[in-house]
């Protein structure tokens, strides 16, 4: 009897720590950038607002793409609490980073939505405790033009240092201590997000 097994995660469903109001999403940049956003719950005026900025809202895509925060210019990971309602305006406005005809018709059509979309989104294999990639996949959605300035100006409610946490869960990764670094993982859960919205961003 498989009764008791838990159901298969949905291969692209958004899991997030999230309360009824926000969410939280990780990034990793340069002490530099880091330490002062956290300090003061912003982004420094050295953030380039220009660049295309990635947000991840799974802790351990953001451990496998930073190193678990031993990258260069990634040495600083922030836990980055933003308003679910600019989430969702950014998956509203949001285009695929590649070509799926099904959804876009021809590929310069596509071409054309990514050029004007303020945002775009990629799915990569989720990661497990030991950076492995899992079937599910992990969104990354990056942030350009106002799809930024709204993220700086407007949806960050607090900024979190998590650096100390990502070496203590590697830490412990290493040491065989698998049972005690799950309990130290952000509790991230499935995310609700109109069906309407997902429809357009499946790959």
């Amino acid at each position: 009897m498989n009764d008791h097994l838990p159901a298969p995660e949905p291969r692209f469903g958004i899991r997030a720590r999230h309360t009824d109001t926000t969410l939280t999403v990780y990034q990793a940049y340069h002490p530099a950038i880091g330490v002062p956003a956290a300090r003061i719950g912003r982004f420094p005026a050295t953030w380039k607002r220009d660049r295309m900025t990635w947000i991840k809202p799974s802790f351990l895509w953001m451990m496998y793409r930073c190193g678990w925060g031993t990258k260069a210019d990634q040495g600083t990971v922030l836990a980055v609490e933003i308003s679910r309602e600019g989430f969702l305006w950014a998956l509203r406005n949001a285009c695929l980073s590649h070509h799926v005809p099904e959804l876009h018709g021809d590929q310069a059509a596509w071409k054309a939505r990514l050029r004007e979309a303020s945002a775009r989104v990629q799915w990569d294999p989720e990661r497990d405790l030991h950076l492995r990639p899992l079937a599910h996949r992990s969104l990354q959605l990056g942030l350009a033009g106002e799809a930024t300035r709204r993220y700086a100006d407007e949806w960050i409610v607090g900024i979190e240092e998590v650096t100390s946490l990502a070496a203590e869960v590697r830490a412990l990764v290493r040491g065989g201590e698998i049972e005690r670094a799950k309990e130290l993982l952000p509790d991230e859960r499935a995310y609700p997000v109109p069906g309407d919205v997902m429809a357009g961003l499946r790959s």
